[in-house]
């Protein structure tokens, strides 16, 4: 089984502070050490670690830490894919063995970034690395997400956190829509993580019900991995209770679909 979505983070308020009121738990340091424990409670084999900060200097750091601990089987980092340090970044990292992916975070850009030239220039010159993109956006950036994977057909995928539907709201329109759009692409991989924070603090299993229809429907069993976003999950639920929440929801699919799902995929996409 591999978690395929989790950060690490020494904490401080400058570098995190998104980490608001309501996610007041979060405020501290999160190790593999801390990671490894709960892994082992839920059953979970390896993770992949995403970046949290947007700096070489984070990239640098998660792949330390991953070649301190061999549970840790690949990383998600950082580069400057829209400037000019991108070929160094390349050049220096890009054959770093436990480097898996890149992610900027585009959830907090203005509308328009995934449509800007430099960035996707800087996509382009992945082609080739081996490297996976992950997508992490809100519901209304998925249009642009959209346009964004088209200019790049070569290109592997990853959407994180099912593009971050109105869960909480019980609001599947347009998200349905245009996940079941994006989904045709058959470059894009879904992650199933990310749902809990959306749902809010009242969560429960038949509210994540119809969003899971839905990325099932988009995606197909095939291009769909389970990632348990640690530590942000646990401002709504405990580590293995989203494992306990995803099993629950997978239990009637085949014994090949649930490899697929739990481990399989990741492992295809990322290692």
């Amino acid at each position: 089984m591999i978690d395929s979505h989790q950060h690490f983070w020494n904490y401080s308020a400058e570098e995190y502070g998104w980490i608001d009121e309501s996610m007041a738990g979060l405020r501290r340091d999160f190790l593999p050490g801390d990671l490894l424990k709960a892994m082992q409670g839920a059953g979970v084999d390896r993770s992949i670690a995403v970046q949290a900060r947007q700096s070489v200097e984070e990239t640098a750091w998660l792949l330390k830490l991953a070649g301190e601990n061999d549970f840790v089987a690949g990383v998600v980092g950082w580069a400057p894919l829209a400037a000019d340090g991108l070929g160094d970044f390349l050049t220096e990292y890009g054959d770093a063995p436990k480097l898996v992916g890149l992610r900027h975070v585009v959830q907090g850009e203005a509308a328009g970034f995934l449509d800007g030239k430099a960035f996707n220039e800087g996509v382009v010159a992945l082609d080739g690395t081996g490297l996976v993109y992950d997508v992490l956006i809100f519901e209304r950036q998925l249009e642009e997400a959209i346009r964004f994977v088209d200019r790049h057909p070569r290109q592997s995928f990853v959407l994180d956190h099912v593009a971050k539907p109105r869960i909480a709201e019980g609001i599947l329109e347009p998200w349905r829509e245009q996940i079941r759009e994006l989904g045709q692409r058959s470059n894009v991989v879904c992650k199933v993580s990310g749902m809990v924070t959306e749902a809010g603090s009242g969560w429960t299993e038949a509210m994540l019900w119809p969003y899971l229809d839905g990325v099932v429907e988009a995606f197909g069993v095939e291009r769909l991995m389970v990632g348990s976003d640690w530590p942000v999950c646990l401002a709504r639920c405990e580590y293995g209770q989203w494992w306990e929440t995803v099993r629950h929801y997978f239990a009637g699919f085949s014994h090949e679909e649930r490899e697929a799902i739990f481990g399989g995929t990741a492992a295809a996409v990322y290692l």
